[in-house]
């Protein structure tokens, strides 16, 4: 099974007048949600002023568990009990990895990570890296010219945090990247 956390953002257009209900439905559907297995949170941007999109942003510790929620009953319930709500089908997008770190899709919202907090993790993550995996190529590769070491050692420490450590800590350091936001 992959473990590889995963990001859904979801746009909606509410209908004139029933955004109330849909905010009700929303409620209702996240509290059944937090029972899912793999479910790590929803964060929803609601429309300003007189736009009426809603944009929520569900993560999964993993595909499997995303495609477990998207074959679930409550997933078909939950969308036949909306549509009398919204204007069309919802815009769907997924990101998967380090594509959350780098700029979402045309048209997605995504709420940002705490750029300091982000910055302290990726720095301490490429020290780590550049330290470890920069001597262990110099003492390995002594005699081969500097640009080869360089490119071997860039080459190790992006597969290395691509695939291994930054899908890991962005999970595990989820609740020090992404602070609750403030209710007003």
């Amino acid at each position: 099974m992959s473990t590889e956390p995963v990001t859904v953002v979801v746009t909606r257009r509410v209908k004139a007048g029933r955004e109330k209900e849909y905010e009700a439905w929303l409620e209702r559907l996240l509290e059944q949600a937090k029972h899912l297995p793999g479910y790590l949170g929803t964060t929803v941007t609601r429309p300003s002023g007189a736009n009426r999109e809603y944009t929520s942003v569900f993560r999964f510790d993993s595909v499997e568990h995303l495609r477990g929620f998207e074959q679930s009953n409550l997933r078909r319930s939950a969308l036949l009990e909306v549509a009398d709500l919204v204007e069309a089908d919802a815009v769907w997008n997924q990101l998967t990895g380090l594509e959350f770190w780098f700029t979402p899709p045309p048209g997605t919202v995504v709420p940002q990570p705490s750029r300091f907090r982000m910055a302290l993790v990726m720095i301490a993550v490429v020290y780590g890296l550049v330290f470890s995996i920069g001597s262990l190529v110099a003492a390995v590769l002594s005699t081969a010219p500097m640009p080869l070491r360089l490119l071997v050692t860039i080459t190790i420490e992006v597969f290395l945090m691509t695939y291994v450590l930054m899908p890991r800590l962005t999970k595990a350091l989820a609740s020090f990247i992404y602070p609750k936001p403030k209710r007003a």
